[in-house]
This record gives C-alpha cells, sequence and structure tokens, in this order.
C-alpha cells in the first residue's frame, strides 16, 4: 500500500537523498501501509526523519480525520534497494501519447523499465490539480474537487492512492471512485447532485487502455471534455518542474485543508444509461424484456453493463463473460478491434443463441457488438450502424470519421443515408475536435467515430462513450420492438444492408530505424514525411492510380477497384500502410506501386509489405 502522506513534499525530499547516495538502484517504493479512509485531512507541517541510508523513515505528526480510526502517528519505511528514479523533463514528456499519458507501471517485463513510479504520479497529480486550480482562478475561494477512477489494471489501487496523496498536496480535495470508466469519469464533471459531490472540477482517469498487464496511464477531463495535447504537454512540463523541486515550494505552502473521500459514482452513470434506453422506449419499465443480450468485459471495467443496465431494463445476460476485473486479462486483450476478442464475443452469442453481443475495451470508452447470427459491427461495419442511427434523427448530417475508413463506407453514408462523410485525422481526439469544429462553422455534425471502436456523439458532450454508443443500439432495439417494426437484432443488420465491403483489409507496419545512418541526423518525422512526398510524386507519374482529392493524412489512393492510405504514426516511427481490395491480386497491385517507391529508402523497414506481395 502507497504512503498515507499527502504532501508532494515527502517526494522531494525523498529525491533529495536518494540524490546524494547515487549507488541506489533506479526504483522506489514506498512500503508503508496504512487502512483505507473515507474521509482525512491530508499532511500539514509533520516531521520527516532520515534514518541513516540503510532505510527512510518519513514520521507525519498530523491528525488524520476517520470514521472509525484515528491516528496521529504514520511510518513509512522503503527498502535501500528501490531508490527514486532522477528524471530530466525531457522523460516526462516521453510519458506523453497523445492526448493520453501512458507508462510502464509494473516491472516484469524484459526491455520495459518502470518509468511511472509512485513518485512520478505524484508530481504528474500535482501539476494537474495546480493546472486546474489555475484555470479556476475565478472560483478561488472555495475548495476545488478532483475525482478519481481506474480500471481493472494490477497498478490501479498503487497509482490512486498516488493520485489522491499528489492532488492533496496542492490543497484540492480528492474523491475516489474505485473501479470505474472512462466515460463516467467525465461525467462526473457534468453531474449535478450534492449527495455524490458532484460536479467535480476535474477527473483523472487511470488507465492504459488495451495495452498489456504493466502499462498504465491517465485521462484528464474538466467539464469542458477531455485535455488536448498542449494541456498534456504543459502539465508534464509543471511536473517535471515539481519532481525536480525547483517550483515546487509554491504549491507547498499552499496550507489550505483537503480530504479524500470515497464515493460509489458508477450508480449515477448507470441509472442514466437505463433511463436513456426506457425514454426512447416511450418510457417502457422493461424496454428489452425478453431479449438475451451477452456482454463481454474482457476482465476490464466493463462488467457492470451486464447487471446494472442490461438486467433493470429487462434483458435476459445469462452466457456473459469475463465480467470479473482482472487486470492480468486472462482470456483475451480487452480490445473492440482485436481478432481474438470479436471471436469471443461471437462464440458467446452462438452458443447462447443471443440476439445481440456487447464487447468493451478496458475502460469501456471503445465497444463494439454481434448479432444473433455472428456478424460483426465494429470498424467500418460499427460506424455503418450508428451512422445509419443517427441520420434517422439527424438527416444530412456529417459523419466524422478517422483516415482509415473504407470507401464503401463512403459511399454508404453519402449515397444510401443521404448524410455527408468527411474523413480526418487517425486519433480519436482528432475527429472529434474536427467534428465540434465544423459545427462552429455552421455544418451540423452529430457523430465522430473512428474504426478503432471511439465514438462520440453531440447529445452526449462529444464524450466518446463505448457505454453510450451501445445505448443508441439498445435503443434501435426497444424503439422498434415498441412501434411494432419487429424483434432481435434483425433491425440492426437490416441498417447496415448495402454497405460495400472489401475482400481484402490489411494494416502493413514500416518501421523508421532511426539509428540507420540514412536518416543523417535527422528526425523520423522528418524521414518519413519524405517517403510521403516522394509516393506522392510518383502517384502523379501513374495513370492508374489516383490520388483523393481531399485527404487530411497521409497519401490515399485509388486504383485496382481499391485503395490504399500510407501515413505517419501520431507517436511512433511506423509508417502505417492500409490497403483494401475486391481481391488479393488487386491488393498485391496496390502493394506493389508502394514497394516501387518506398525501396529507394534504406532506413524503412519493408519486410511486412515484401511478404505481403511475395517480393523475394
Amino acid at each position: 500500500m502507497a504512503a498515507a502522506s499527502g504532501m508532494i513534499m515527502q517526494n522531494i525530499f525523498i529525491a533529495k537523498q536518494y540524490q546524494k547516495n547515487s549507488h541506489f538502484v533506479n526504483q522506489y517504493r514506498m512500503g508503508c501501509s496504512s487502512p483505507y479512509m473515507s474521509s482525512m485531512l491530508p499532511f500539514q507541517g509533520g516531521k520527516f526523519a532520515w534514518d541513516g541510508t540503510t532505510s527512510m523513515q518519513l514520521v507525519n505528526v498530523s491528525k488524520y480525520q476517520r470514521t472509525s480510526v484515528n491516528r496521529g502517528l504514520v511510518l513509512c519505511n522503503a527498502a535501500p534497494s528501490a531508490a527514486v528514479p532522477t528524471l530530466e523533463k525531457a522523460d516526462f514528456l516521453k510519458l506523453q501519447n497523445g492526448s493520453d499519458i501512458r507508462g510502464v507501471a509494473v516491472a516484469g517485463v524484459e526491455g520495459e523499465p518502470v518509468n511511472l513510479t509512485e513518485p512520478v504520479t505524484e508530481a504528474i497529480a500535482a501539476a494537474f490539480a495546480a493546472w486546474l486550480k489555475d484555470k479556476k482562478k475565478e472560483e478561488a475561494s472555495r475548495h476545488l474537487s478532483i475525482s478519481i477512477g481506474h480500471d481493472s489494471r494490477i497498478s490501479a489501487q498503487t497509482l490512486q492512492d498516488a493520485v489522491s496523496r499528489g492532488i492533496s498536496s496542492v490543497g484540492v480535495d480528492v474523491i475516489q471512485y474505485g473501479l470505474a470508466s472512462t466515460p463516467a469519469m467525465f461525467n462526473s464533471t457534468l453531474t449535478e447532485d450534492d449527495v455524490f459531490l458532484c460536479p467535480v472540477d476535474g477527473s483523472i482517469m487511470i488507465t492504459a487502455s488495451h495495452l498489456p498487464y504493466n502499462r498504465n496511464g491517465f485521462k484528464f477531463f474538466t467539464s469542458a471534455g477531455g485535455l488536448g495535447k498542449a494541456d498534456i504537454k504543459d502539465i508534464l512540463e509543471l511536473a517535471a518542474d515539481i519532481f525536480k523541486n525547483s517550483s515546487v515550494e509554491a504549491y507547498a505552502r499552499n496550507k489550505a485543508s483537503a480530504s479524500v473521500k470515497r464515493v460509489d459514482y458508477m450508480t449515477v452513470y448507470t441509472s442514466n444509461l437505463v433511463k436513456a434506453v426506457r425514454r426512447a422506449a416511450g418510457n417502457i419499465e422493461k424496454p428489452l424484456e425478453g431479449f438475451h443480450i451477452v456482454v463481454d468485459a474482457g476482465n476490464g471495467a466493463g462488467g457492470f453493463f451486464a447487471a446494472k443496465v442490461l438486467e433493470p431494463l429487462g434483458a435476459i445476460t445469462s452466457g456473459s463473460q469475463f465480467l470479473e476485473p482482472d487486470g492480468l486479462f486472462p482470456n483475451h486483450i480487452p480490445n473492440p478491434e482485436d481478432k481474438v476478442a470479436m471471436k469471443a464475443i461471437t462464440q458467446a452469442v452462438l452458443d447462447n443463441e443471443a440476439d445481440l453481443g456487447i464487447i468493451f475495451d478496458t475502460d469501456v470508452d471503445r465497444s463494439a457488438a454481434v448479432d444473433s447470427a455472428g456478424r460483426e459491427f465494429n470498424r467500418n461495419r460499427l460506424i455503418a450502424l450508428m451512422s445509419a442511427i443517427v441520420l434517422e434523427e439527424h438527416p444530412g448530417t456529417t459523419i466524422v470519421t478517422d483516415s482509415v475508413t473504407s470507401d464503401g463506407l463512403s459511399t454508404f453514408i453519402e449515397k444510401k443515408l443521404g448524410g455527408k462523410h468527411r474523413r480526418f485525422k487517425r486519433g480519436y481526439k482528432n475527429v472529434i475536435d474536427e467534428a465540434i469544429r465544423l459545427n462552429s462553422t455552421g455544418e451540423e455534425s452529430h457523430l465522430a467515430i473512428e474504426t478503432s471502436g471511439h465514438g462520440a456523439l453531440k447529445e452526449n458532450h462529444w464524450l466518446d462513450d463505448g457505454a453510450y454508443l451501445m445505448v443508441k443500439v439498445l435503443n434501435k432495439l426497444a424503439s422498434a420492438r415498441a412501434s411494432g417494426a419487429g424483434g432481435g437484432s434483425r433491425v440492426l443488420t437490416d441498417l447496415v444492408e448495402g454497405l460495400e465491403e472489401a475482400a481484402v483489409a490489411v494494416e502493413l507496419r514500416l518501421k523508421i530505424n532511426q539509428s540507420h545512418s540514412d536518416l543523417k541526423g535527422g528526425s523520423f518525422r522528418d524521414y518519413g514525411e519524405a517517403v510521403l512526398k516522394h509516393l506522392e510524386n510518383s502517384i502523379d507519374l501513374d495513370p492508374k492510380l489516383r490520388k483523393a482529392p481531399v485527404n487530411y493524412e497521409g497519401v490515399r489512393v485509388s486504383g485496382f477497384g481499391g485503395w490504399f492510405l500510407l501515413r505517419l504514426s501520431l507517436h511512433d516511427p511506423v509508417l502505417p500502410l492500409n490497403i483494401e481490395a475486391p481481391t488479393h491480386n488487386d491488393a498485391v497491385k496496390l502493394g506493389l506501386a508502394v514497394v516501387a517507391v518506398v525501396k529507394e529508402f534504406a532506413a524503412l523497414d519493408t519486410s511486412a509489405l515484401d511478404k505481403f506481395v511475395q517480393v523475394s
């Protein structure tokens, strides 16, 4: 259990001591244990004592206020083999993953040293709290509060405690939700309910989505939505300053008391989902009565959906699987894009003769579905389904997607449904921000959705909420039955009738070797852009290929009845290549067109593409 103290100054003190003893190894773990507190006051002006070089002892003589226990002395001991890592600003910035923060929180995977330690986490949390206080200057007369939730990862509890300490150190109240979903955390900034201490001023979700068990990270929210890349960068830079004690004194002087409380906010969140389905069905109490719907949570945080949403609506949920949280993810990766995961939910639907199957990713901001015949609604088919539902409600609206959606989807949205399709840059935040921008210019857009399963609706505050996406699907089932239009998932399957789907769809990753002399000391991003520019110029000379007239990312080309898109990864030294075509031979022809151009770039690993086109 992490240390009970709430002051970031503890970590500054510890860091200084370990920097004086450089022979210690590079990992620090707090060895303190304390009862779980439902309400407490953080450390204020207690005393620290350093006990030699073989152990560290922190003594906090302030009083903690609890419902059942009062303890005025907290001792924490750390073994000498677990030292605070000395991090520079660049190391903090490496934790940025677009609009999220992600790192390695658990040791045990070779070549992946822990960089999301407790002291680092405390500094990041303190930085977010300080950033929030700066944004809320006009409300300085009242206590601000931040909610914290986490998914099922094995490092969740440790990081939750560290986040709580960091927030408290800046004099901001902490409200812990425990196991929660990412969408619920954002909603807690909007809900108005004094009983549940809402709305909060900010929120932190501890998650690394579908990444392996040793990873973890943070997503941040205010009532305006998720933070952007620039905000995350600012917070990480401030965290680095706090960690290095260059500006922490200013925050440490804040003597305002802060509390840490525990609230079951998921009760509020799930009850709102239930109400939404009932409203869509004409306020019927059990609009899903008789429907058999199975849920696969992949041992993530989405297990609540069966008992807390579907069953109150009357649905039968027997056959649901992997609902228990298990951060080792023993059954399959909680990822609607993963073939093994989709096979698992499909088999569950068929084995149980269910009407519908629903699958979530780890933190429930993504989802997918399967109809009674085992046909998947994910990737382009999920976008087509959601587009059909939204365009029934908002005829002619613009559907914003990421760059890798199919030509068949564009035809379906524009020709079959009468909407507009705008392909934009990869990345769910990019897609959402583009939809918001379109609305601000007068072009109506009600859906922003990525092929990964991130889907956000204007009616839901532009939050990428996998559970709410499935509520829209359930609304369609319930309203169709209520109107006598039919039962079962056939109504959903009918909605995507006419969607043209490529027989061959592949994604190949061409890695850039950053140590290769061909980069000439330049960045992988500059090198990747050079590859794309050369490809673009070459395509102009090939009469069999045609560049997309409007394109916001990479180089998209049509030909041989299909298309390809070569783009530069948002974060990694990789050029992903997506190819879709009516036959394998057509896909190979498109691949060969790319091979002919990129082979000139020696630092580019084309082995995956070479194998696909069978080039020796």
